[in-house]
């Protein structure tokens, strides 16, 4: 059986660490409703916009009852 020296181990060590990619954390979007949109929502790109004046990052129709939710990142 081989020895490997400890600079040998921190070498190949070095070398895994360097190959693999650096994945970003990705975060699951918060969602609520929007405070400023009435009525059935049809247009997600209207909702959306809305969404953007209120604050949040984006948002979009969802659900059977056609609801404006505004979406924003979660830490």
């Amino acid at each position: 059986m081989a020895k490997f020296t400890p600079s040998t181990v921190f070498l190949l060590l070095l070398v895994l660490l360097t190959t693999v990619e650096a994945v970003a954390p990705e975060f699951k979007p918060c969602k609520t409703a929007s405070n400023k949109f009435k009525g059935a929502c049809f247009s997600s790109s209207n909702c959306e916009s809305i969404c953007k004046t209120e604050g949040h990052v984006g948002g979009g129709c969802e659900g059977f009852r056609r609801r404006c939710i505004c979406t924003r990142p979660c830490f």
